[in-house]
Parts: C-alpha cells; structure tokens; sequence
C-alpha cells in the first residue's frame, strides 16, 4: 500500500519536511477508509496502529510522531521534555528528531518554522483554537522572530462550506473587528467563514510574513480528504514537520 501525503511547498530549508496525509492506501475500513490516523474516533485500533506503522515507514520517520490529545484549546506542549504531550492543541521542538503531529477532518493545521530550520512549531486552528489564540501562543513558544518564521496552512474546509453562527463571528470581532471580512452572510441568516483568511490575519499581526497555503477543502474533496462536518463519523489525516538530516 502507498500512504497518500500532500508534501508542503513554503520555502524552507530542504532538511524540513512537512506535509499532510490524504484518506488513500491505508487499511481502515468504511466509513474510515483508509487511511486513518486518528484513534479517538472509533476505527478498529489495529488498523489505526496499521496506518501509523505504514505512514512512518513511507515518509521515513526518524521517530513515532509526538501525537497530542487535542481538546481545541491553546496550550503548547514541548516535543523536546521527556513526557507524554497531554492535553494540547500546539507543539513545538527546537533539538528533538520526533515529528510534531496535527489530527485534522476540517480544523486548520498550522505548521510553522524558523528560516533556519532550527525550531518548528504546529498548531490545530480549528475556529475555537484560532479565537482563543492558538497560534499566538505557539509562536511565542517558538521564541524566534515572527519575521524569521515561514508558516504552511494545511487542508482545511474552505469559507464556501463552512457554515456558522453569530456567536463564532462574535468571538473573532471580540478580538479585532477587522476579522469581520472573514464572514460572508447567507440566505439562511448565518454566516460563510473562512479559516484561511482569519489565521492570516493572526499570522501577520504577529509579524509572520511568509505564509504559504495547501489550497485543498477538506469537506469538497470527499476522494482525499476526510472531514468531519460533512460526514460526522470519519477519520482523521495528520499534518506533520519534522527534521531530517539528509534530502531524500
């Protein structure tokens, strides 16, 4: 089998590696076919442990990913302490060899890394996550220069599928009423928002200026991609960044 994976293009160094998996060539069966990453959304274990295994072994992990139990809150966890990463929706590691690791099926994964690739951070900005400050508070856990920071926004479900209501609008406006640009109202008294646009205003209010996209919707590309809001029960792909010492 050969694990489908969307390889990010943002201009790093050839020594960082990142991307995201795509649903194809794992082992799980419907409604979790096939290659499912997640083992908290009711797949068959063995198959999730299958599609790990097979992952790692295609893109040639230096280590088992630093997986996080995400709870779309802002806590950052440190890849590099020699502890289980606990509750946490951000990593980051600035000498560790193990991959940092974002469960997503709609929610933005941000991956993040210094010009030089000596510190690299991840983030799951799912709307809860992108209000609350998640990528703020990875950033300053970088402790690098936003300006020296290039920043890849992985698949995530577009502004024309994701449908909201008043009270996610509020809690960006609350922030900055210039996120209001990120809303399209609809015919149905509701609101069209867009991930993308809303983490590249929070990316360059930091300072971040290079940011690069994946440009692929989650929930309109049902042949790659799982996503959760379009078919409730569904696996989960993985957006990775990790070192690797020699190009492959």
């Amino acid at each position: 089998m050969n694990a489908a994976f969307l390889r990010a293009e943002w201009g790093t160094p050839a020594t960082v590696r990142a991307g995201c998996s795509l649903r194809g060539g794992g082992h799980s069966q419907a409604p979790y076919a096939s290659l499912n990453l997640g083992a908290h959304v009711g797949d068959d274990p063995a198959a999730v442990a299958a599609n790990r295994a097979l992952l790692r072994t295609a893109l040639q992990l230096p280590a088992e990913p630093f997986w996080l139990q995400q709870v779309h809150g802002i806590a950052v966890a440190d890849a590099d302490a020699n502890a289980p990463a606990g509750p946490a929706d951000a990593a980051v590691t600035r000498t560790g060899t193990r991959p940092l690791a974002i469960l997503v099926a709609d929610c933005m994964p941000v991956l993040l890394a210094s010009a030089d690739g000596a510190v690299l951070g991840v983030a799951h900005a799912g709307w809860r996550g992108l209000s609350s400050g998640v990528l703020e508070a990875t950033v300053r856990a970088m402790r690098v220069e936003p300006q020296a920071i290039h920043a890849w926004l992985g698949p995530a479900i577009s502004a024309e599928q994701f449908e909201v209501g008043e009270e996610v609008r509020a809690a960006f406006m609350a922030h900055d009423e210039r996120d209001s640009v990120a809303f399209t109202a609809n015919a149905r008294g509701r609101w069209q928002c867009n991930l993308q646009l809303l983490a590249r205003a929070r990316l360059t209010a930091l300072g971040v200026r290079h940011i690069a996209t994946a440009g692929l919707c989650t929930y309109s590309d049902a042949a790659r991609c799982y996503s959760y809001r379009r078919d409730g029960r569904t696996g989960r792909m993985v957006a990775l960044l990790w070192r690797a010492g020699t190009v492959a």
